[in-house]
């Protein structure tokens, strides 16, 4: 087949780019060495303001500096004499008051870049913020301990950095029958048919025959592994309910995933922050709702752990545009049927200690988190994906 006519007409030359070559021969591994504990990673993207979701409502700092930002005491759903959530939490306090969930707070990394890219790319990577890499800690995990292309998948049209490895990469894709249907493209076949052509020689070329290979079959099991679980639960007619519906029907199909990623966006919010923060956490929290519940409906809640974070939070002093501007720590929320440490997990914020800049100081380092993800959730050697040591947290 004519190369430039191969890339040109094949519909898949773009889509499967995102599934790793060369792993074909591991297909058969027995889904027992991967385990069945799943972690669902969620990405607030944008930079939420942490301070108006976990809100120190006995703080006058707090409302000495957002004069018009601040929650009103009335409208905050309390956790204790101190501390609330956003009123459009009410699903994740119901979590909270079920001790589903734990709030770490202060988190952040030393340095903090208030990029939206970069910081994104560090917590992306687990890298330090003076260091660039190119893969990102999931994709690592994926190069140690990922077996079949289909370990991690990304609902999306495209991979974040995270799922890169420097061997392996995810998977991403929104609809398992839109991916099978596009695995049996004509030029699909007949690439599959002639994979002992010549072309498998050349570098360029043979890498993307062998990618494509390796998605037939990855292609097939997800789609025939899948449809045979229909959720029953009305989700959100939104994009990340969507996400969160197709994420839960691949966990309760006991698909062989250790790994979902899935994003919400809109969080920067520098302009009339309070319209636009009450409906993106109204979003966020009624998914996980119908999530958690289609999970405890299929009893597989118990051996799933979900982890939400953003890049960064916003300052502690509102601007002139009734919005907050990029900061640095921020808090993230753990879900989960079994955790050792429930609800607020450390102490909140001390708005009167800032840094130069104004902004909140970082106590808790987002790589312990990681770390302890890794070694205590997903039982594997934290630092040999890290590439660096971290101690290990509590709360799982």
């Amino acid at each position: 087949m004519d190369r430039r006519n191969f890339l040109k007409q094949s519909s898949l030359a773009s889509s499967l780019f995102f599934v790793p070559s060369f792993v074909k021969a591991f297909e058969d591994v027995a889904s027992s060495q991967l385990g069945y504990k799943r972690l669902v990673i969620i990405q607030l993207s944008g930079g939420n303001d942490g301070l108006n979701t976990v809100i120190p409502f006995r703080n006058d700092l707090y409302y000495s500096e957002r004069p018009s930002l601040g929650i009103a005491t009335k409208d905050i759903l309390k956790i204790n004499d101190e501390v609330g959530l956003h009123s459009s939490l009410k699903p994740l306090k119901n979590l909270y008051d079920q001790g589903y969930l734990s709030i770490i707070n202060n988190v952040g990394y030393p340095n903090p870049n208030r990029s939206h890219f970069r910081s994104m790319d560090i917590w992306q990577t687990a890298s330090d913020s003076n260091e660039y890499a190119q893969s990102g800690w999931i994709g690592r995990y994926l190069d140690h301990y990922g077996k079949q292309p289909y370990s991690a998948i990304e609902i999306d049209e495209s991979l974040s950095l995270a799922m890169k490895g420097e061997h392996f990469n995810a998977m991403a894709t929104q609809d398992s029958k839109a991916l099978y249907n596009l695995s049996k493209d004509p030029y699909f076949r007949h690439v599959t048919k002639h994979q002992n052509d010549a072309h498998l020689s050349e570098h360029n070329l043979g890498y993307l025959y062998k990618t494509m290979i390796a998605a037939e079959s990855s292609a097939k099991y997800i789609y025939e592994a899948s449809k045979t679980i229909s959720s029953t639960k009305e989700y959100p007619s939104n994009k990340f309910g969507k996400q969160l519906k197709t994420t839960a029907q691949f966990i309760n199909s006991n698909l062989n995933t250790k790994v979902f990623y899935t994003s919400l966006g809109g969080f920067d919010t520098h302009v009339n922050q309070l319209a636009t923060q009450k409906r993106l956490l109204n979003i966020y929290a009624k998914g996980i709702e119908a999530f958690v519940q289609d999970l405890k409906a299929n009893n597989t809640f118990k051996d799933t752990l979900i982890l939400t974070f953003s890049e960064f939070g916003r300052r502690v002093k509102q601007n002139a545009s009734v919005g907050t501007d990029h900061g640095t720590a921020n808090n993230v929320f753990i879900i989960g049927e079994n955790l050792k440490k429930q609800g607020l997990y450390n102490r909140m914020p001390n708005l009167s200690n800032l840094d130069d800049n104004g902004d909140l100081k970082f106590e808790i380092d987002f790589r312990t988190i990681y770390a302890t993800v890794l070694n205590k959730w997903l039982e594997v050697n934290d630092t040999k994906v890290l590439n660096k040591s971290f101690y290990q947290l509590d709360f799982i």
